[in-house]
């Protein structure tokens, strides 16, 4: 039970003792005012004479009412006590706020589970300008979490801990849980709450990846045959394996490798892969035309864009903003010819 709730079931009693009060009295003869004043001083124990003499009734009614009313008292100043001397009230109206920006955020990522893998793709994210949601069902793990980080402690196989995350207005959903079981059960509710997402899920097994794949999961990675690759290919070929890995994951460098979408009615809408390194000075690397077809690596310069299609290219940070803006439609393209 949450101290915000035990706060709510404290008042709830003091309002119930002071109406059991205020109707006893108006039994025993009391106006609706005499019967007010005589319960609260009688609760409060301020130690006031009586409105009116009492009855032998009415003593033995004051009594109860002292008894059960200081009991009240008492447990509601505990409460309110253990609540600010512990940090409770604090943390609950901070979570209720992280609750209020969670909803008013747009195209974010939400990160099922904050251990090793999850903390190593919310750090990238985070370092890219990315809204990130963080979730992990042990509290413990965001101890150390920069402040203003939104995250919620939940069990991330429920449908409403990932509508409290905000799924419905996620632009992905990255699941890194502890078990493949898990990761499947999360990966089929996201999809069923919202089958447009883009869902990447961790297989901690090289043989959960179809079934990872098959619950819906868009991508299915083994970050631990992928280091193993990694290693490899820096014994082999150690300066494309740098270049590489310099290119996607170092933040001090000008120049990096980036997806830019081609929305219909926009700039690159109809035009060539020629064009685009023309207008922006970015380097072509693939296009992938339709959504679910084959990437094409090294584009001819006359290959045509069509909306909709994925151009992965290089370039410095100026020139992928350039060429995004022109890929965004009609706000995108008065942006970047107004630049």
């Amino acid at each position: 039970m949450g101290p915000l709730h035990r706060i709510r079931i404290a008042m709830l009693a003091l309002a119930a003792v002071t109406v059991f009060g205020t109707v006893g009295y108006l039994l025993l003869g009391f106006t609706l005012l005499e019967a007010s004043y005589q319960t609260v001083t009688t609760v409060a124990t301020v130690g006031f004479r009586e409105v009116r003499p009492l009855s032998p009734a009415g003593q033995v009614f004051t009594m109860v009412l002292i008894v059960v009313g200081v009991g009240t008292v008492l447990y509601n100043l505990g409460v309110v006590v253990e609540a600010v001397t512990e940090g409770h009230l604090r943390l609950n109206l901070e979570e209720r706020r992280m609750s209020k920006d969670i909803v008013a955020m747009r195209g974010h990522v939400i990160v099922c589970g904050y251990g090793r893998v999850g903390r190593s793709a919310s750090d990238f994210l985070r370092a890219t300008g990315e809204q990130v949601v963080l979730v992990d069902n042990d509290a413990g793990r965001f101890t150390d979490l920069e402040p203003g980080v939104p995250h919620l402690v939940g069990d991330v196989t429920r449908d409403e801990v990932l509508l409290s995350a905000g799924l419905m207005n996620a632009r992905a959903v990255v699941v890194c849980l502890e078990s493949d079981a898990d990761t499947v059960y999360c990966t089929l509710s996201a999809r069923a709450l919202r089958p447009d997402v883009v869902i990447v899920a961790r297989a901690r097994t090289t043989g959960s990846k179809t079934k990872l794949v098959l619950a819906g999961a868009n991508r299915a990675v083994n970050p631990q045959r992928i280091g193993g690759r990694r290693l490899a290919a820096f014994a082999l070929q150690p300066d494309v394996a740098e270049f590489l890995d310099v290119v996607m994951h170092e933040d001090s460098l000008d120049w990096r490798i980036q997806q830019v979408p081609v929305a219909a009615g926009s700039a690159l809408d109809g035009a060539t892969v020629g064009e685009c390194r023309a207008r922006t000075g970015v380097l072509p690397l693939a296009v992938r035309r339709t959504r679910g077809s084959a990437l094409e690596a090294n584009p001819d310069a006359d290959v045509v864009l069509p909306a909709r299609a994925v151009l992965v290219v290089l370039g410095t940070q100026e020139e992928l903003t350039a060429l995004s803006l022109l890929g965004r439609g009609s706000v995108g393209q008065s942006a970047a010819e107004q630049s």
